[in-house]
């Protein structure tokens, strides 16, 4: 379940992906070390598929790694800015600063090796 996002520099990061809008994103990606946003759209089979992986890796990658998901339908300026074109995309921020772009349905292990990279 995604959770709304309460930035508090005294919590641990929470264990299951926060939900991350045009209003709160520069916030969520400057104040965490390691993020991944999931861009999704409810329309989308494939975003539908590997939703429950990311839930997963959010909770394996609890206090490392914030996961956020970005709906690009209700969220069009993020969509923009960083170009996404094609969903599912995952846009990996490290200290603020976008470092990798990771496109389509990927298996769970596929995309935790390219995450992991970011470690």
């Amino acid at each position: 379940m995604m959770e709304k996002f309460r930035f508090n520099k005294n919590e641990a990061l929470p264990g299951s992906p926060i939900e991350v809008d045009d209003k709160n994103f520069d916030e969520v990606i400057r104040s965490n070390p390691i993020v991944v946003v999931d861009c999704w759209a409810s329309w989308c089979g494939p975003c539908r598929i590997v939703a429950p992986i990311v839930e997963e890796l959010a909770k394996e990658y609890n206090g490392r790694i914030l996961f956020g998901k970005l709906n690009v339908d209700d969220n069009r300026w993020i969509s923009l800015k960083y170009n996404v074109m094609s969903i599912p995309t995952f846009l990996v921020f490290k200290n603020g600063k976008i470092i990798d772009r990771i496109i389509g349905a990927l298996s769970r292990n596929m995309l935790e090796q390219e995450i992991k990279k970011h470690l």
